[in-house]
């Protein structure tokens, strides 16, 4: 069911907050709310984007396919993020693919009321702006884990980072559950030396494996392989 922006604590999020009543009235009006199951592709690469996806709830992977065919997952999507904003402001054919991890929901807003915003609102503006350098500092930073850390040291990142993001369940597993193929994507590595990887985390004792499921059974220890220690 279509939600109004001008009540949605989501907005809080991102730079929807900066609206003014009558913005996001117009906001509300103009949007569709779209929904999409565990596995379905919100759009791939190379697409042409008619608008912005406000997530309002799921997690969205974005890959990025090399010229070797091997894909690379360059960020967890949560709610509240916006998604192709970059590429809708710019003009320019989305770069990444973005796929539902879980069943996902959200608002959309065609490019014409973005670019309207945009240009006739300053504090939308400014915020779209540290937005989009927010996530071009990610992908820098992203560059430097690949080419500095070792597969043990992102595979724990990525544990603590799903922690603190997305929470754990009752009996103590990270509530975003990820495939193996998942996590070797997110790494840069294949999915045979990150099993192995795994399977060395949890003889030394800092994760928990239950099928598809991982737990952090030791966060001082993650933390230490993490610094390098």
């Amino acid at each position: 069911m279509k939600s109004k922006c001008e009540t949605c604590k989501i907005r809080e999020l991102n730079q929807l907050k900066v609206l003014c009543l009558h913005d996001l009235m117009k906001f509300t009006s103009e949007k569709d709310y779209n929904s999409y199951r565990k596995g379905e592709v919100i759009f791939n690469e190379g697409d042409r984007l008619s608008g912005v996806f406000c997530v309002h709830s799921g997690v969205i992977k974005l890959s990025k396919l090399s010229s070797n065919g091997k894909t690379q997952i360059v960020k967890l999507v949560k709610p509240g993020d916006l998604l192709g904003q970059r590429s809708v402001i710019s003009g320019e054919n989305v770069n990444l693919t973005a796929k539902a991890l879980t069943s996902v929901e959200g608002c959309f807003f065609p490019r014409e009321l973005i670019m309207k915003t945009i240009h006739e609102n300053s504090d939308f503006a400014f915020e779209t702006l540290k937005c989009i350098a927010f996530d071009l500092k990610e992908a820098d930073d992203e560059i430097v884990k690949i080419s500095h850390k070792t597969v043990k040291q992102r595979l724990v990142e990525i544990f603590l980072y799903i922690r603190d993001k997305f929470g754990m369940d009752q009996a103590g597993y990270l509530d975003l559950v990820l495939s193996r193929k998942d996590y070797a994507n997110m790494v840069g590595s294949s999915v045979e030396s990150t099993i192995r990887t795994l399977s060395e985390l949890k003889d030394e004792g800092i994760i928990k494996t239950s099928g598809k499921r991982i737990g952090i059974q030791n966060v001082g220890k993650a933390r230490n392989i993490l610094n390098g220690y």
